[in-house]
């Protein structure tokens, strides 16, 4: 969505297509109620479940979607081509995970551009995987043959053989079905399209680009300017935590947010809870309400009378703007790629709990490479403790390099996005070139 209100910003019309599900959650959020004032159309189409069907069952919804979606993407796309000459559909931009879709735009003979919204490095790993088969360094399902240390170059950190892109600690059957249906799919559709972009910047990480042919990295996507009219948050945004910053002292808020996916155990979920108390520093928690399956009102509602006013919990939070508040010492993140990115272009430093697929690479580039944050490490029954938290935050916040190595990378990362940076003359070209 953020690359949407970039290619709008260009003068160009997008139509942005969701599941019916997904588009009833995004237009439910929305601060302007009213789609027409929004400048990018969005439509939906359905995914071939029905609404009280369990879409949290991977293999039945991607089964489901690649049967369904493709035809009615097709005829989508005819009857808009059919009913007005300025709202020609003549480029379909898709996510890799979304392949299916660059499939029916060469299909229909529609210039197409696949969308990387995750690190280089990552789609570098996918890539490589008939590779990896070929060496017998894991076998056709994705596993593992021997218990090592993956490279693809010295420059780029290995994966571990249980933190791979695709990887789901703990459960095999998703693991699966993530190789089987996008990890393995990756090389096909990358070769279907004309461009490949990418959300991240060259400097960033130079030598992944360079292993990854005709790659256009065109980030960091940030809203900026654009976060009063944005559409595409699953949550209504609580943006009163930014008037409660406000009040904190400059570099002295803890932000601790994990993103739209990640869930705890509620023994994993209150020993955080315990560590954020046991800091005596001033947070902001996102808490979804479906991040743990305990009784979370009322813990909620014990630890806030605990807290005294020390922290602010909210579900939701306008995240760019938080992470570029003054306030903010540091962030406690499960290592997604936006909130990784979203982090750096801030200069902020990051404690790194990542919990599958992606963010385990994420954290060895912020850990090992960057070296901009720090990871936590569990003890010997798996779990995070409170203890192992005070202590991490309390390193970090009084590392001097990490916190010079943030501003270093916030300054690369502006301006790559500025005019004349590596990204802003990328994407300036892809916008020409699709215009003709």
């Amino acid at each position: 969505m953020k690359l949407s209100h970039k290619i709008v910003d260009h003068g160009i019309k997008v139509t942005f297509v969701n599941t019916e599900f997904i588009h009833a959650k995004v237009t439910t959020s929305m601060v302007v109620k009213s789609e027409e004032k929004s400048p990018i159309r969005l439509v939906s189409i359905p995914d071939g479940l029905e609404p009280g069907d369990d879409r949290k069952d991977v293999l039945k919804l991607t089964q489901s979607m690649l049967k369904v979606m493709p035809v009615h993407l097709m005829d989508l796309i005819e009857k808009i081509n059919q009913s007005n000459d300025d709202d020609q559909i003549s480029c379909v931009i898709a996510s890799i995970a979304a392949g299916w879709a660059l499939e029916v735009a060469e299909k229909m003979g529609i210039k197409r551009a696949a969308f990387w919204p995750a690190g280089p490095g990552n789609l570098a790993f996918l890539l490589h995987v008939p590779k990896l088969i070929e060496d017998g360094i894991i076998d056709t399902k994705g596993t593992p043959i021997k218990d090592n240390l993956i490279w693809l170059s010295k420059e780029i950190p290995a994966c571990s053989s249980t933190e791979l892109p695709w990887s789901f600690p703990g459960d095999s059957k998703l693991q699966n079905i993530i190789f089987e249906y996008y990890a393995s799919r990756a090389n096909h559709y990358v070769k279907q399209c004309n461009w490949l972009l990418c959300n991240s910047f060259h400097e960033l990480d130079s030598a992944v680009c360079d292993l990854i042919p005709g790659i256009i990295p065109v980030g960091p996507l940030l809203l900026g300017h654009q976060l009063s009219n944005y559409v595409g948050s699953f949550w209504p945004q609580n943006s009163t935590c930014l008037s409660w910053l406000d009040k904190q002292p400059v570099g002295s808020v803890i932000y601790v947010a994990f993103g739209s996916i990640a869930t705890f155990s509620q023994k994993q979920f209150d020993e955080l809870a315990h560590g954020l108390e046991l800091i005596g520093q001033t947070f902001l928690w996102v808490v979804r309400s479906d991040i743990t399956d305990g009784p979370l009102a009322e813990f909620l509602h014990v630890f806030r009378t605990r807290l005294n006013d020390r922290g602010m919990i909210v579900e939701w939070a306008p995240q760019e703007k938080v992470l570029d508040h003054p306030s903010i010492a540091c962030f406690v993140s499960h290592c997604g790629w936006n909130s990784t990115l979203e982090g750096i272009s801030m200069g902020v430093r990051f404690l790194c709990w990542p919990f599958f697929s992606d963010q385990f690479h994420n954290r060895s580039y912020i850990c090992d490479v960057w070296k901009i944050g720090l990871g936590l490490t569990p003890d010997e029954n798996g779990l995070i403790t409170r203890h192992e938290i005070k202590t991490k935050i309390e390193t970090l916040l009084s590392d001097d390099g990490i916190k010079r190595n943030s501003l270093e990378l916030k300054k690369m990362a502006k301006t790559s996005v500025t005019e004349g940076g590596s990204s802003s003359k990328n994407f300036e070209s892809f916008i020409e070139q699709i215009k003709h």
